[in-house]
């Protein structure tokens, strides 16, 4: 049995539970750490686009102007687990992952801002290792044994991004210029702009 102390202060969000809480909690800052791109395809009403590499960045900034109901978006969760973690590291151990992501509020009903359609990086990193891992296959068959060796090294590197839940083709991928966004987030206009708790400014004051 886990004690207390040990017990994970995290949990996973329904999409239900979030519309309720923005009925109910003036302090709800909901992130969406997806790509500016992705951001601008389709995102929450009211959620702020701070992109992950950019949160990975400012993170101590980031978790200092963060109050105790924060909930993290991405398209299916992988990376809002991984703005947590960097988050929990930095002192704010209360977000919360919403399931589903941003697709499945919109599914559950939820309000949501849509703009031009794109794929969201995730899919297109399952087109770019399959497209890689099928080329291979056809090239070891009629050009050279050796070109399959491509679809291992496709398969060693999604193992390892499994393993260590990272993504070296998502961020290769994403840096690509149909990927980027007419105006892309930095600190100033993401991490800065977003409201500063005001429990966080009665404790610094009292400081």
């Amino acid at each position: 049995m886990t004690s207390p102390s040990t017990a994970p202060a995290v949990t996973a969000l329904a999409p239900e539970t979030l519309q309720s809480w923005f009925k109910e909690h003036q302090d709800l800052v909901v992130i969406d750490v997806r790509s500016a791109a992705e951001f601008e395809s389709m995102h929450i009403r009211g959620s702020y686009n701070v992109p992950l590499p950019l949160l990975s960045e400012h993170t101590d900034e980031l978790a200092a102007r963060l109050g105790s109901r924060v909930v993290l978006v991405c398209q299916s969760g992988v990376r809002a687990e991984q703005a947590r973690q960097r988050l929990a590291k930095a002192g704010i151990d209360t977000a919360y992952v919403l399931t589903g992501g941003a697709p499945g509020f919109a599914a559950a009903g939820g309000d949501v801002v849509k703009g031009k359609d794109r794929w969201d990086l995730e899919r297109q990193v399952r087109l770019v290792a399959g497209s890689l891992v099928v080329l291979g296959l056809a090239g070891g068959k009629f050009v050279s044994p050796k070109i399959r060796t491509l679809a291992g090294v496709i398969g060693t590197g999604l193992t390892f991004s499994a393993a260590t839940n990272t993504c070296a083709m998502g961020q290769a991928i994403s840096a690509m210029p149909w990927n980027k966004a007419a105006k892309e987030p930095t600190r100033e206009s993401a991490i800065l702009a977003l409201p500063v708790n005001t429990e966080v400014n009665a404790e610094a004051k009292a400081s």
